[in-house]
């Protein structure tokens, strides 16, 4: 429980109404939308709360909260919508919950320059609807675009639906406003390139609120491409279709959405377009026209010489339509199943062994009823892979199944030689695998970083790092 002295003195320095404790108030922020956390909650198990959730309106607020908890020794819990799907938070009543959303000021569009500046806690949607008034885009679509802040994706780095032409958040970050443990404001990017050290940005690139809390966020923008056209391919094998998608990359073209179904996500997702047995690769071709053109050009010739036949072209539109909707985690509790996603990487020679290993072993436990995979992002070195599982049974043994999912998924990933998260980050889920992308050694130079930045490990304890 928060002691009373605190509480007091957070409302002096935010206002009344600024300063929540009831359960009713705090009820929607108890956790993110990670499926563990909404599966306990459904059965009742589920009753941890922040102590009280905080909610600044600047940064100066936030300083003012951070400071007071440095103060007495109060862990810290930052939160922006809770989209969030890795268990990245899950406060007690010992702790505070540092709600950003009233931060929501667009500070500065520079349309010469080409960047953008927000408040942290500015909804993804309505940033780039901001810019797209001025015809530029962020080029940043994650499928939580409408339900997540642009604080979040740079505290979770994330990656977007069109990454493969327009990158990572890593790649549109410019410039950071961050408050430390202690209060103390850092300002951190001045240039579109720097040889000033090491970059301190990515401290607090997918530090999931570990390192401090991100207040303000600078974006490098993109003008809006001048022209689209959708290209949709039948895959007669998964290595047909990662065969294309390597030669397309090292080519040097880049369509922004490159995604390949299996066979059975090509069935589910585009059943009218689909053909029995075969999987479907679904491109966006966009920018100049005349660039568009080429690339759609040399793109269909590699498709062809890869053994790809031509799809219905709609699959793109269609896609485009339904990208987002998806039904809730309690639909399918309902149902008496537990179904989530996992996203992984590797590189190309890799990527067929770990499918065939996460399908196989996810497919032997006892319950799984199916199992499949997608790609969405892809580079010239490797490409991620997205799996989907479903296992049904009882409500009281649905946790354990999901838990012996994930971990089948990590561990064969991580067998193979791939990496065990490609953009959803750690949260709680994934921190007992975080040693296999880090191994020993870099787990702890993280808690040695995390040591120097946050002594007191007041910086939303029990994420992404593991313990000692």
């Amino acid at each position: 429980m928060l002691a009373e002295s605190l509480l007091t003195r957070l409302r002096d320095a935010l206002g009344d109404d600024r300063v929540l404790t009831s359960d009713e108030d705090v009820a929607d922020r108890r956790h993110d939308y990670w499926v563990l956390s909404h599966l306990q909650a459904w059965r009742g198990t589920f009753d941890d709360r922040p102590g009280a959730v905080v909610r600044p309106r600047s940064t100066a607020d936030v300083q003012a909260v951070v400071r007071l908890a440095a103060e007495t020794g109060t862990a810290v819990v930052p939160f922006g919508l809770g989209s969030g799907v890795c268990g990245g938070i899950r406060p007690d009543q010992g702790m505070l919950l540092a709600d950003l959303s009233s931060m929501d000021r667009i500070r500065n569009i520079d349309d010469v320059n080409l960047v953008a500046s927000f408040d942290a806690g500015v909804n993804g949607l309505v940033a780039e609807e901001a810019v797209a008034e001025r015809g530029l885009t962020i080029g940043h679509w994650p499928q939580s675009i409408a339900l997540s802040t642009v604080g979040g994706w740079v505290s979770t780095r994330a990656a977007g639906q069109f990454s493969t032409a327009y990158g990572n958040i890593e790649d549109m970050v410019y410039a950071l406003e961050v408050v430390l443990p202690d209060g103390t404001l850092v300002e951190l990017g001045r240039a579109p390139r720097a040889a000033a050290g090491p970059d301190l940005r990515h401290i607090f690139l997918g530090a999931e609120g570990t390192f401090g809390i991100i207040t303000g966020v600078t974006l490098a923008l993109h003008r809006q491409p001048e022209a689209r056209t959708w290209r949709a391919f039948h895959t007669p094998s998964l290595a047909a279709g990662l065969d294309a998608q390597r030669r397309i990359m090292q080519a040097g073209w880049k369509p922004p959405v490159m995604r390949q179904y299996d066979a059975r996500e090509a069935r589910r997702n585009f059943k009218p377009w689909s053909t029995e047995g075969q999987g479907m690769l679904l491109m966006a071709h966009e920018g100049p026209a005349v660039r568009v053109d080429a690339e759609v050009a040399a793109v269909d010739d590699l498709a062809a010489s890869c053994e790809l036949t031509r799809a219905d072209d709609e699959v793109g539109p269609h896609w485009m339509e339904n990208r987002n909707h998806v039904p809730s985690w309690e639909e399918f509790f309902e149902q008496g199943l537990v179904v989530d996603t996992i996203e992984v990487s590797g590189p190309w020679t890799a990527v067929e062994a770990i499918y065939d290993a996460v399908l196989a072993d996810v497919g032997a436990l006892n319950g799984v009823v199916a199992v499949s995979a997608h790609s969405s992002h892809a580079y010239r070195t490797g490409v991620n892979l997205y799996f989907t599982f479903a296992s049904a049974g009882d409500a009281a043994d649905l946790e354990a199944a999901y838990l012996a999912c994930w971990h089948a998924v990590m561990e064969a990933t991580a067998r193979h030689g791939g990496g065990v998260a490609h953009h959803h980050g750690i949260g709680r889920v994934r921190r007992p695998y975080l040693v296999h992308d880090l191994g020993e050694a870099g787990v702890d130079l993280l808690r040695t970083l995390r040591g120097a930045v946050d002594p007191q490990g007041i910086m939303n304890p029990g994420n992404l790092i593991p313990d000692a």
